[in-house]
């Protein structure tokens, strides 16, 4: 089968792309923005790639054109498919229908952490010898790739990053329903999204749709922490239940939790007894709850706890999760994907205890459609409160603009923080304040103008300078 993908170069349809032509399919592709590093990943894969939505496109004759949610009524393209009737189909629903099919299905859904939990629980799999196919939204590094069918040998088993974002233009259910899993992860839930969920109560409706899919045979791995999932689960559940906790699970329900040892390393427990220890470098309370998941997950799928633990000490998060860009006149550049004031301020506090009391420039683009709304702005303040320096930056103009006052909002913070709408004005001030012993945290959930390299960049010729 020929399929042509309507905005291929976005994390999901990137990693299907790669899904399908490793399945056998002829696979082209079209997006606004065709640029590295998924343009290059994907050219290496043999898949044609075409900038832009012109009509123009349907003289490549596939059988079925793949939409992304990237595309919306208006686009030249899609208009002429509709008008000629040709077939179509979402992302996630060829997807569930051509790559998931017969799979023992491991998805992992959540406000925070999906990437990393799944990441988390690909790795256990392939550490136990299951060789499993997954799709993640970043790339892990213990596999190098985002997205294979499966491993050294055929595996049922497939783990996916279950997004709640809606699925189409035509479908607006979260594209998690597409793919009937057998293993759910309900790692936490929040506020976000605010360009397609009006409250967090239509975001429960929808985890609630998520729920109603996995079979009683099933089993729901659950944050015992979060309020809104008891809300969801209230509303109905037919599976099976873990729950999870950085403290005891309370009310009898079968539990895991943790306790905090020396430095990052921390014990597992399940149902109260010991069944090992986490040795590895990941900061924050945030992963030590995504191992937690993973571990949980992957003991549905017959892994023992030990073997998860192990896997665990080997694990080396994904890029862009607290990656290290690079080190310069004694400061060192961190790369992380947080957008929402929960994830910041999380990632905040694992970097400061990390380190200490050296100090933390921290860097923001408020870039997500919710951060561009504003509907979490008030929280960001508090979410930056162990940051002794603050950078934020606004784009003068463009899709990445934000409809708000950058400097009202963080005003809270006092002369601690910096508002900027010029890249270079912000790139310099960044230098001028930084010192041997620094840690620059960027973070954003777009390539934020390639600021970690001009920053490098800066640094070392500063370092010159006064050489």
């Amino acid at each position: 089968m020929h399929i042509h993908i309507l905005g291929i170069c976005g994390s999901f349809m990137g990693g299907l792309a790669v899904l399908a032509k490793e399945a056998g399919h002829t696979v082209t592709g079209c997006d606004a923005n065709v640029y590295p590093p998924m343009s290059t990943q994907l050219q290496a894969q043999g898949i044609a790639l075409t900038e832009g939505y012109d009509a123009g496109q349907i003289a490549l004759a596939p059988d079925l054109y793949v939409i992304g949610n990237v595309v919306s009524r208006g686009n030249p393209l899609m208009e002429e498919i509709l008008n000629r009737g040709f077939p179509y189909i979402s992302g996630p629903q060829w997807m569930g229908e051509h790559i998931l099919q017969n799979k023992w299905v491991l998805a992992v859904a959540g406000t925070h952490g999906k990437t990393t939990t799944s990441a988390m629980l690909a790795w256990i799999l392939e550490s136990a010898g299951y060789s499993p196919g997954f799709l993640i939204g970043g790339v892990p590094l213990n596999f190098g790739v985002s997205a294979r069918l499966s491993g050294a040998k055929e595996s049922d088993f497939f783990v996916i990053e279950a997004d709640e974002y809606d699925t189409a233009f035509f479908d607006k259910r979260s594209k998690f329903v597409h793919y009937h899993a057998k293993t759910a992860v309900l790692n936490n839930l929040e506020y976000d999204h605010a360009d397609i969920f009006p409250d967090v109560a239509a975001i429960e409706t929808q985890f609630h749709h998520l729920v109603r899919t996995v079979p009683g045979v099933g089993r729901l791995i659950v944050n015992a922490q979060e309020p809104s999932l008891q809300k969801v689960l209230a509303r109905g559940c037919w599976s099976e239940r873990e729950f999870f906790s950085d403290a005891a699970v309370q009310g009898g329900q079968p539990g895991w939790s943790l306790h905090l040892r020396d430095g990052e390393d921390f014990d597992i427990l399940f149902n109260g007894e010991l069944q090992g220890t986490v040795r590895w470098d990941l900061q924050g309370a945030h992963n030590r709850m995504n191992a937690l998941a993973a571990i949980a997950a992957a003991r549905h799928v017959g892994i023992v706890p030990a073997v998860s633990i192990e896997a665990l000490t080997q694990f080396v998060n994904v890029k862009r999760r607290m990656e290290v860009r690079g080190i310069a006149a004694g400061v060192t550049v961190f790369d992380d994907f947080a957008h929402h004031p929960t994830a910041i301020a999380t990632t905040v506090q694992g970097l400061r205890r990390k380190v200490g009391s050296a100090r933390i420039l921290a860097v923001l683009e408020p870039r997500s459609n919710t951060m561009k709304l504003g509907a979490m702005k008030q929280a960001l303040p508090d979410s930056l409160a162990q940051a002794d320096l603050v950078f934020v930056y606004g784009a003068k103009g463009g899709k990445d603009v934000v409809g708000w006052s950058l400097a009202d909002t963080f005003a809270p913070l006092g002369d601690r923080v910096g508002t900027f709408d010029d890249m270079s004005a912000l790139v310099n001030a960044i230098v001028n304040e930084a010192r041997s012993g620094d840690q620059i945290l960027v973070m954003s959930n777009g390539g934020f103008g390639g600021i970690h390299e001009k920053l490098l960049g800066a640094l070392n010729t500063k370092t010159e300078a006064c050489a």
